[in-house]
């Protein structure tokens, strides 16, 4: 009888038969389908990178085209304001008085509602866009604009914005119509793609295009969805007077800036 020492086991070893067949060493044929989906993928995979660097090598462009018109805006917006310092002085030293430029532009805030208003007030309302309570609007000033004005004074409130305040009303309340919705002002490809046609690309495009009442001004001004604004910090006065009686609605001129601050 055979016994079994200590760290071997007791099991014998399975030997192999020479009859037993190998693996398979040769490789199976790849399909020729998944050899033109691979090529298809390679090929797509080399487009979509040749479109993300054209796309990179366009967006830096356009950011050197902004950075440069943001600059030109600057330098143009300080010559303007030098050159008007310079003709008060002299108009000062030579005794006489400074006639300061006619505004091209103006905002309208609307601070009433419609109870017992007139069809002809409520449609003039409807083209100026001021649909609801403290809608403000830019407005071209001609002829036809300040007779409009005229009719729904008693119901808005409107004067000659700086340049300060289109700014913060661009940057902070502005929102563009895109396929008839609303959408924030985020990114400047917004505005490119709705105003490029016109050289508007960017916000600052956009800013000098109101305020200086630029040849597109209607189409920039129509992209603009109406600023909506809350109500004025520590209120209005009397809306139910006039301006110059020391109540709320009509022309405040340059002081209009003063209430959109509280507004927006």
């Amino acid at each position: 009888s055979t016994q079994s020492t200590w760290g071997q086991s007791s099991t014998p070893p399975v030997k192999m038969s020479k009859n037993a067949a190998a693996p398979a060493s040769a490789a199976k044929p790849v399909p020729e389908l998944h050899l033109k989906k691979k090529q298809r993928d390679l090929k797509l995979a080399g487009a979509r990178l040749e479109q993300l660097k054209s796309k990179k090598v366009a967006a830096k462009s356009t950011r050197r085209a902004i950075f440069k018109s943001a600059e030109k805006y600057v330098k143009e917006y300080r010559s303007e304001e030098k050159n008007l310092i310079r003709l008060r002085r002299q108009a000062k030293q030579a005794g006489n008085f400074f006639v300061e430029p006619e505004a091209k532009v103006a905002f309208v805030v609307r601070i009433r509602g419609i109870n017992g208003v007139s069809p002809q007030i409520r449609k003039a309302l409807q083209l100026l866009r001021l649909r609801q309570l403290h809608n403000g609007v830019f407005v071209k000033l001609n002829s036809a604009s300040i007779n409009m004005l005229r009719i729904v004074e008693p119901y808005v409130a409107y004067g000659y914005p700086n340049l300060k305040t289109i700014k913060e009303l661009v940057y902070k309340r502005g929102y563009g119509k895109v396929e008839k919705q609303r959408i924030p002002l985020s990114d400047n490809a917004i505005i490119e793609k709705a105003l490029g046609k016109f050289n508007i690309i960017s916000v600052e495009d956009l800013i000098h295009e109101i305020y200086t009442v630029g040849p597109h001004f209607k189409e920039a001004n129509n992209f603009l969805w109406p600023f909506k604004l809350s109500s004025p910090r520590h209120g209005f006065e009397i809306k139910r007077l006039g301006f110059a009686q020391g109540g709320d609605w009509g022309n405040r001129q340059e002081k209009v800036n003063e209430l959109v601050q509280r507004m927006i």
